[in-house]
């Protein structure tokens, strides 16, 4: 005589005779590591590298600076890179590639510099470039952030023009990257002092101007914020 198949534990049988698995929600924990925000740190990176290089354009330095010049952008590479880490860990996927784009950038541009080969100056314009596009890219999605989306529309235009004088070695095209690199550091100081000023007194104290998902992060309760939580990577099974 045969038995029919004892019932898995923790299992209910449909009317068709098939097992399925319970609703596990209610079993379900996700645990949340609140850390600081990294961004002030990498706009102070982006506005500190971005104002040697400037300088280096406008000829503020003596004639076979560009091996020291490289050695003061590299700690960019390496502090763009750890913020890339932590705004990864913090689920900001804009803000993490962006910033280890930015720490690419900053260690290829160290390394061209210190090796000062005759057809490096070509080979950053062509990176310069590229990275143009991505940063044109990256500001059409960054809009309701405001304070990054500031950052990525002043880094298109000096990108672009950086690639130009790479690209030409027209000495006024430099002199105008140079200008638009120290504008970007401006921003990115900005930006940065901006966020550390919210952060320290826990309300926005100079104009960020967020809008959309991102005001709703910063001043929406709790439940906006675990909001579709289930659904981000980290917590479902696949990308």
């Amino acid at each position: 005589m045969n038995t029919p198949d004892p019932q898995p534990a923790g299992e209910q049988a449909s009317p068709g005779g098939r097992y399925h698995e319970p609703d596990l929600r209610r079993m379900t924990r996700i645990n949340l590591r609140p850390i600081a925000s990294p961004m002030p740190l990498g706009f102070y990176s982006v506005a500190i590298a971005s104002v040697m290089i400037a300088s280096l354009q406008l000829g503020l330095f003596p004639p076979g600076a560009h091996r020291a010049i490289a050695m003061t952008i590299l700690p960019a590479f390496v502090l763009q890179l750890v913020v890339a880490v932590f705004a990864f860990g913090a689920r900001d996927v804009i803000a993490a590639t962006l910033m280890a784009c930015f720490s690419g950038m900053w260690l290829a541009s160290s390394l061209v510099l210190a090796l000062d080969s005759p057809s490096g100056t070509s080979v950053l314009g062509v990176l310069n470039l590229v990275f143009t596009l991505f940063a044109a890219l990256m500001a059409s999605l960054a809009k309701p952030k405001r304070a990054l989306w500031l950052v990525l529309c002043t880094a298109v235009p000096r990108f672009a023009v950086s690639a130009a004088a790479n690209l030409t070695g027209t000495p006024w095209v430099a002199t105008v990257s140079g200008v638009l690199g120290l504008l970007l550091a401006a921003v990115a100081l900005y930006a940065a002092f901006a966020l550390m000023l919210e952060d320290m007194r826990g309300q926005e104290v100079l104009p960020i101007g967020r809008s959309g998902p991102a005001h709703h992060a910063v001043e929406g309760d709790l439940t906006v914020q675990l909001r579709n939580l289930e659904r981000q990577a980290g917590v479902r099974r696949t990308l």
